[in-house]
């Protein structure tokens, strides 16, 4: 990619309009300094002090503070968050991202916000250490009006978008809000406008998908395929079938491997990771690298170009310790041209 090639791509970011339609958490950072421990008295178990409380969006709020990083020219959140301490803050860090609009973003009573905490002890000197994380997950599957809430979004959003992005994160499975009325949402959304950029990724696996375009890690690429994902001839071969099933891209990233990427009419992909420059934290690269696709595909990025662009934002963000980060233009233009 030329630095020419690289402008006109991250300039057409400006002009894309996207959805982002999945499980929105809120990522609660407790920073801890170590030297202020205490010994409580009444039980004799440790106290963290803590200097710092830090709320961010995390999961598909994670992929839309990555967006915003890019600056699309709006940003809808299709999802929910309960009426609750956690949902005001989910809600207030959603509103400080730039071109995002709530019209789509449902407050509920009848389930929690799902909230990771994260205590982070930071020592002087060395990369922060995260204690045991709590978690906060809804335990039972949306209820049937939200699910046709969700579905009247998707088919109200679709004709003014350029992207839809869909994040299966749910901490339990089976109790997010991609639900079997969702999916069915998405395949008729699917057919009816081939042109969209429909982006898809699940922790739980992407089984019950239609086709759209898939990015997926190796242990979800061998589960999905019943290929092993353990040589490079396997996973080419797996993500150039499952592109011509789908008639839509695949994505399956290899850790220190790589990314390999295949597309319908057989092209194939692998581009390498960028060298590490230092500790990293990996949390939320994932993320990152599903919004950097989205976009490059809908900008009119080539296969090869959009995952040289989606490890070059993974390279960023990996580097950004203690926190889910985000990689903006200029990030991208140093990692890529020092």
């Amino acid at each position: 990619m030329t630095p020419d090639r690289f402008t006109a791509l991250t300039t057409a970011f400006h002009r894309l309009r996207v959805g982002i339609v999945g499980d929105f958490s809120l990522d609660r950072y407790l920073d801890i300094d170590p030297a202020r421990a205490e010994v409580s008295i009444e039980t004799g178990l440790p106290v963290h002090h803590i200097t710092r409380v830090r709320c961010q969006p995390g999961a598909a709020g994670n992929i839309t503070q990555n967006l915003a990083a890019l600056a699309p020219a709006v940003l809808w959140p299709i999802g929910e968050c309960g009426d609750d301490g956690e949902g005001f803050e989910l809600r207030r860090s959603l509103q400080r991202l730039a071109n995002l609009r709530l019209d789509h973003f449902h407050t509920r009573a009848d389930r929690p916000t799902f909230t990771y905490t994260k205590p982070l002890l930071h020592h002087p000197g060395r990369p922060p250490e995260e204690l045991s994380r709590l978690d906060l997950k809804a335990s039972a599957p949306i209820a049937p009006d939200l699910e046709q809430t969700l579905a009247a979004s998707l088919h109200l959003l679709a004709p003014q978008l350029d992207v839809l992005i869909v994040m299966d994160q749910a901490g339990i499975r089976g109790c997010g809000v991609i639900s079997p009325g969702v999916l069915a949402a998405l395949a008729e959304i699917s057919r009816t406008h081939p042109r969209l950029t429909l982006m898809a990724d699940s922790r739980h696996g992407l089984g019950d998908f239609p086709p759209l375009a898939f990015k997926m890690n190796a242990v979800e690429f061998a589960v999905l395929t019943g290929r092993p994902a353990a040589t490079m001839a396997a996973v080419t071969a797996g993500a150039a079938e499952l592109a011509r099933h789908n008639g839509r891209p695949v994505f399956v990233t290899l850790a220190e491997r790589g990314m390999v990427g295949a597309a319908p009419d057989g092209t194939v992909e692998h581009v390498p990771v960028l060298p590490l420059r230092g500790p990293i934290d990996i949390v939320g690269a994932g993320d990152t690298v599903t919004a950097m696709l989205s976009l490059a595909l809908a900008a009119g990025a080539t296969l090869r170009e959009a995952m040289e662009l989606a490890q070059a934002a993974a390279s960023v963000v990996v580097h950004q310790l203690g926190t889910t980060g985000v990689a903006t233009a200029a990030d991208l233009r140093a990692r890529l041209f020092p």
